[in-house]
C-alpha cells in the first residue's frame, strides 16, 4: 500500500531529527571512510553486515564534507509500504525538508524494489549518490544488471582493532614496554568482545548479539528467500557458527539434516555469505576448478562463534585468532585487489596464501601458542610445505604474544603477535 506524501514527510522530518543525536556524539574515524568519494560520478555503495557501522561511516564521511545531503533510512518499519513508483515522492519531500542538494544518502536501500531504476536516473542527472546494504546479491545483481560502470563498492566490517583501539583510546604508536603491555591487554578483549561498534554501549552482550544473528537468519535470509524449512536452515546455520571456522562438506551437512539436496545446502551456504553471517576462503591451487571446492568458512565476527543462545562453542582461542586474522586479510587484501587462499596437501596446511593475480607474495600460518614443539614442527612444515608448492618465500607466522626469526631449509619465517601485525597488517611482495 503507498504511503501518504504526509505521512513521508513526518517519517522523513523524524529521520533528520535523529541525525541531531548523532551530531552530538563521538565516533572513532575508520580507515573505511578514506575510500568514500563524495565527488565521484559513480554510486557509492557500502555494503557489509548488520550492525557493523556502514550508516555511521557514511553520515561521518557527509558530515565532515560539511555538505548539504539528503538522507532517507529504508529500515523503518513506516516505510515498509513504499513502493518504488514513490521513490520521487521521497525526492520531493526531502528537498522541501532540506533544500537544494547535490549529495543523497539512501541507507539500507536494498529494501525497496526497483531501488537501482531511481538510482541510476539521479545519477544521470549529476546527484552524488551514497548508499547502504545488507545482501551482497541483492545488491550486486542489481549494480551489475542495472549501474554496471557506475557504483564503487565497500566492504566494511565489524571494528577491526585499529578500530577497537581509537575506540577506547589505546595508544597504538608508541613502542614501549608499557605501551605495547597496553596493546596486547586491548587486544584480549577485543578477541573476547568482537568488533560490534554497539557492543560498547551494552551490558548485555549475549543478547545483543542472539538478536542480531536472528534477525540476519529471519529477516536479511528466511524473508527474502522465501525458505520452507526455516527450523533446518537456522539448526544448519547455527551449527556452522559453533564450528567455523572449519571445511564445508556440503554431502555431510544434507546428510546431518535430512535436507532433501546438496544443491538446497549450497543455497543455503550461499545466502548465510551474501547476508554477511558468514565469509568463505577457498583452496589454493593453480586449476580453477580445485580452486572452487572445498569452501572454508568463518564467522564474520568472533562475538558470533559463543555469544548465542544454545551456542555450546568451545572457546578456542586458535580459532578465535584464525577468524580475526582472517577478517583483518580481507580488510587489507581485498581494496588492492589481492586474493586470499588456504592451502593443504599430504596432511599439511597453511592457514593463507595472499595472492597478486597468479603470484603468491605471502604465505600465514595461525596459531595461539607455539611453545609445545609438536605444534611448532606442524606450523613450520606447513609454512614450508606452502613455499615449495607456491614458489612464495616471504612467509609469516602470527601468534598470540612471540616474536622474533625462524631459519628452516633456506627459508626464514618472521614471526609477529597478532596485536602488533594487526595494526599495519602489510602485505609485502
Amino acid at each position: 500500500m503507498p504511503v501518504d506524501k504526509h505521512l513521508l514527510e513526518q517519517i522523513l522530518s523524524d529521520q533528520q531529527s535523529e541525525l541531531e543525536i548523532f551530531r552530538s556524539r563521538s565516533f572513532c574515524r575508520r580507515a573505511e571512510q578514506s575510500l568514500i568519494d563524495l565527488k565521484s560520478p559513480q554510486a557509492q555503495v557500502v555494503i557489509g553486515v548488520r550492525r557493523s557501522g556502514k550508516s555511521t561511516l557514511c553520515l561521518q564521511a557527509l558530515e565532515s564534507s560539511r555538505l548539504n545531503y539528503g538522507y532517507v533510512n529504508f529500515d523503518d518499519e513506516r516505510l515498509y509500504g513504499l513502493e518504488s513508483a514513490q521513490m520521487n515522492d521521497v525526492l520531493e519531500v526531502l528537498f522541501k525538508i532540506k533544500g537544494d542538494f547535490q549529495h543523497l544518502f539512501l541507507d539500507e536501500v536494498q529494501n525497496i524494489g526497483g531501488w537501482h531504476l531511481f538510482v541510476n536516473r539521479l545519477l544521470r542527472q549529476g546527484m552524488h549518490i551514497i548508499l547502504t546494504g545488507s545482501n551482497a546479491r541483492l545488491l550486486s545483481t542489481d549494480l551489475a544488471t542495472h549501474l554496471a560502470g557506475r557504483a564503487k563498492e565497500i566492504t566494511l566490517y565489524p571494528f577491526s582493532f585499529a578500530d577497537f583501539c581509537a575506540q577506547t583510546q589505546v595508544d597504538t604508536h608508541f613502542k614501549t614496554t608499557r605501551a605495547q603491555a597496553f596493546r596486547w591487554r586491548a587486544f584480549d578483549s577485543y578477541m573476547n568482545q568482537g568488533g560490534f561498534p554497539e557492543l560498547f554501549l551494552l551490558q548485555d552482550r549475549k543478547t545483543y548479539v542472539r538478536d542480531l544473528a536472528g534477525n540476519i537468519l529471519k529477516r536479511d535470509i528466511e524473508q527474502r528467500f522465501a525458505i520452507t524449512h526455516k527450523a533446518t536452515f537456522e539448526a544448519l546455520s547455527h551449527h556452522l557458527l559453533n564450528t567455523a571456522p572449519c571445511t564445508v562438506s556440503t554431502a555431510d551437512l544434507t546428510k546431518t539434516f535430512a535436507i532433501g539436496s546438496v544443491h538446497t545446502v549450497k543455497n543455503y551456504l550461499a545466502y548465510l555469505q551474501q547476508a554477511y553471517l558468514l565469509v568463505g576462503l577457498h583452496p589454493y591451487s593453480t586449476k580453477s576448478r580445485l580452486r572452487a571446492g572445498a569452501l572454508k568458512v568463518y564467522p564474520v565476527d568472533v562475538a558470533l562463534m559463543d555469544s548465542r543462545d544454545d551456542a555450546f562453542a568451545t572457546r578456542n582461542l586458535g580459532w578465535r585468532l584464525e577468524t580475526l586474522v582472517y577478517l583483518q586479510l580481507l580488510r587489507t587484501c581485498k581494496p588492492q585487489g589481492l586474493d586470499i587462499y588456504y592451502y593443504r596437501d599430504r596432511g599439511t596446511e597453511c592457514d593463507f596464501l595472499v595472492c597478486r593475480n597468479s603470484q603468491v607474495i605471502q604465505a600465514i600460518q595461525v596459531c595461539y601458542d607455539i611453545s609445545g614443539e609438536r605444534t611448532r614442527r606442524r606450523e613450520i612444515r606447513g609454512l614450508l610445505s606452502a613455499a615449495r608448492r607456491s614458489g612464495c618465500s616471504n612467509l609469516l607466522l602470527l601468534t598470540n604474544h612471540d616474536q622474533g626469526t625462524i631459519r628452516q631449509e633456506d627459508h626464514e619465517i618472521i614471526m609477529r603477535p597478532v596485536y602488533d601485525w594487526a595494526l599495519d597488517a602489510d602485505i609485502a611482495g
